[in-house]
């Protein structure tokens, strides 16, 4: 049996019977008021296909026949929803798969939710009756899933069958049934949705399935996924490369982004890598669009899906309100969206609605006037729509009234109609469902925002994934073909934890290039290395024990003489009492930027490299950038080139630049690294890279390996 984390995510046709029944199968169907059997009969109040109850204590429920039991039907379900106590599942299941259900559904909780081997075996258990059979099964501990279109309301989540029946090309994938449905409840101010899926414990079809099933789907076109955790990081890269094949943007919003790991970490990148960067990292590489908060879900969704490719960066803004206008430029600022001011003829034509002491430029601000001339709103709306230099318009609703609100509602739905490119309106006004909010929130072609924050947030996030070049493949290898087997054996040769001059050991065995250096163990041994590497030197304690030594005061710099190595080499050994102490390590001064390169083996994720501004600042800084090991030179490059610090890099205020590509190779190969020992090391640091002019050199390193 394949396991989740092994097989493929499942197709579309896969699990078309599941998603998208003819029939379905109540198993453990009840005539008592609340109880999920008579909850799941009442949301099919609207689905056309054939509906089984299935319980031997029922001839009837309601209009419909009872069934004692599945064999009894006179069909095979294509779906068979299971609202068995957990006691009853497994027996359930396997009378599915002996009549031939197409899906199944499991409600009980009790599984891998909880504690303990047994719960968790059972959970497999249940995988494993499925699998063998080739009936994929949603949970348990799932509130399962709703086809609006076909009216399927296969969950027991009260009043699905009361809700408006709008159908939209926006596909809900959570983990978390309530909060998933959350997203559902968008209906009941007009939103279009086409399903809602509760993954659960995804015993079997998990997030990953779910997002590449509807990859395939022609009636969707774009996925908002609440999600939590994942049980296999290559499977959900897969399910990515389904949807970018298929131009379908994944909207993603991770619940539990804390970095607990960060506390425990012995490494810079340790503490700048925790779970969010490498979720982060994840989704990065997947191809999907992270948001930062729950409320941005929606709307992201629901603009993505209507609003096509970009036609042009900038972006044109229309309010009544000056003051609108001048939040909306401050978010656009924010969020690095570009309004540039109209072509001249532009400019001519909204002058000819535009009043004198009205604003004719961007953002448009055509005053109150359009109160006695509505259809001067319109006017500028197409005026700024028909200048090349802007691929989106946002209408900036300030003050909602009953005399505008429905008429404007029209026009701005007429306009998204008459050309390509996308209308967005956000709605300032408190009066959260004043008129016309509804009718925006129904179009299709219409994006309605609560926030103008949020609005150019998900313009920007729209226009970078559009930008963004294809995901690189497998990068080809840049160490030698043995870097591994002599990496191997120098791990295999020290303790838990690398000394600075092991570590660099096993970096030169991957090509990285490192400093030149002597490990005297005597003050003598120190004053002879420091005379063959020339002066001046840098001093520093050789120790598993200290992490970061300059905290501890056992790092020395700038050197310039005998008297001076003496010395400084007595402070480094007094400041050391304590520790395991190898030696000291004297090496040649290096100048240059600092730039601090290494990886975390996340366990959810996997191995995660991270650059940032390096030396004693990297933490204070916060200036890193994350992306899933290996990466190519050129995604190197890419990470370099999101520093805050990268200017520094290319020669700021008459500095020296660096080769930045010789920077992205050494990169790239630190990754390696951390791909080919996911399995042994935990964490790695080489902090700082010294990089100047064509020199780049790795001065200081930590590697630690994993626990077993």
């Amino acid at each position: 049996m394949l396991t989740p984390t092994e097989r493929l995510p499942y197709t579309r046709a896969q699990l078309a019977r599941l998603i998208a029944p003819r029939s379905i199968a109540i198993i453990g169907a009840s005539p008592r008021p609340a109880s999920f059997g008579m909850r799941t009969l009442e949301n099919l109040a609207h689905f056309k296909g054939a509906i089984y109850p299935v319980n031997a204590k029922y001839e009837r429920i309601g209009d419909l026949a009872c069934y004692p039991s599945l064999k009894d039907l006179p069909q095979a379900p294509d779906c068979a929803l299971l609202v068995v106590p957990r006691e009853g599942v497994e027996a359930a299941l396997r009378e599915a798969v002996a009549v031939g259900a197409g899906g199944a559904i499991v409600y009980a909780s009790g599984y891998g939710e909880m504690a303990g081997e047994d719960a968790g075996a059972a959970q497999r258990r249940l995988a494993g009756i499925g699998q063998a059979a080739g009936m994929p099964i949603l949970g348990p501990n799932c509130m399962g899933l709703v086809n609006h279109e076909l009216g399927a309301g296969m969950s027991f989540i009260p009043e699905y069958s009361a809700m408006p029946r709008q159908v939209g090309p926006i596909a809900f994938v959570s983990q978390s049934g309530a909060l998933g449905y959350c997203l559902a409840q968008a209906a009941e101010r007009g939103l279009g949705f086409r399903y809602f899926f509760s993954a659960g414990n995804s015993s079997d079809v998990d997030v990953a399935d779910l997002i590449a099933a509807m990859a395939e789907d022609e009636g969707v076109r774009a996925i908002a996924c609440l999600f939590e955790g994942v049980p296999s990081a290559a499977r959900l890269l897969q399910a990515g490369e389904r949807a970018r094949a298929a131009g379908k943007p994944v909207i993603v919003y991770k619940m539990g982004v804390s970095d607990d790991g960060a506390a425990a970490a012995r490494s810079h990148t340790g503490s700048l890598a925790g779970s969010a960067v490498a979720f982060r990292a994840l989704f990065e590489r997947a191809g999907f669009v992270m948001v930062e908060n729950y409320e941005a879900l929606v709307e992201h969704a629901k603009f993505f899906s209507a609003a096509g490719k970009p036609r042009a960066r900038g972006v044109a803004v229309v309010s009544g309100s000056g003051g609108a206008g001048i939040i909306a430029a401050d978010m656009a600022a924010r969020h690095g969206v570009p309004m540039p001011q109209p072509e001249p003829a532009t400019v001519a034509e909204l002058r000819t609605v535009v009043p004198e002491f009205g604003a004719a430029r961007n953002p448009c601000d055509p005053t109150g006037q359009v109160l006695s001339v509505p259809e001067s709103y319109g006017k500028c709306c197409r005026a700024l729509l028909a200048d090349p230099q802007y691929g989106v318009l946002v209408c900036a609703m300030s003050v909602a009234t009953k005399e505008t609100g429905s008429s404007r509602a029209t026009t701005i739905a007429q306009m998204a109609r008459e050309q390509a490119k996308p209308l967005s309106v956000a709605w300032v006004s408190e009066w959260l469902e004043g008129p016309g909010s509804h009718a925006y929130e129904a179009d299709e072609k219409v994006t309605l925002f609560r926030s103008l924050d949020r609005c150019f947030a998900t313009i920007a996030a729209w226009q970078a994934f559009h930008a963004r070049e294809a995901v690189e493949q497998a990068p080809a290898r840049l160490a030698g073909n043995d870097a591994a087997a002599r990496a191997r054996a120098l791990l295999a040769a020290a303790g838990d934890t690398l000394v600075e001059r092991e570590a660099k050991q096993v970096l030169a065995a991957y090509g990285v290039p490192v400093v030149e250096e002597r490990l005297a163990r005597s003050a003598d041994e120190a004053v002879a290395a420091a005379q063959s590497l020339g002066y001046p030197v840098v001093l520093k304690a050789e120790s598993p024990t200290i992490l970061h030594k300059t905290e501890l005061g056992v790092v020395r710099l700038n050197v310039a003489d005998e008297a001076g190595v003496r010395r400084h080499y007595a402070e480094i050994v007094a400041a050391a009492r304590g520790h395991e102490l190898a030696g000291v390590l004297v090496q040649p001064m290096a100048g240059g930027v600092e730039i601090i390169v290494g990886a975390r083996m996340d366990p959810a994720v996997g191995p995660v490299v991270v650059v940032g501004s390096g030396g004693v600042l990297v933490e204070l800084m916060q200036d890193s950038v994350a992306a899933l090991a290996p990466v190519t030179q050129s995604e190197a490059r890419r990470m370099l080139e999101r520093l805050k610090g990268y200017r520094l890099l290319t020669g700021f205020r008459g500095g020296k630049a660096v080769d930045i590509d010789a920077l992205a190779d050494a990169v790239a190969r630190i990754s390696e690294f951390a791909a080919d020992f996911a399995g042994e090391v935990s964490e790695m640091d080489v902090n700082p890279l010294r990089c100047s002019g064509e020199r780049v050199v790795a001065v200081d390193a930590l590697i630690t390996k994993r626990q077993a």
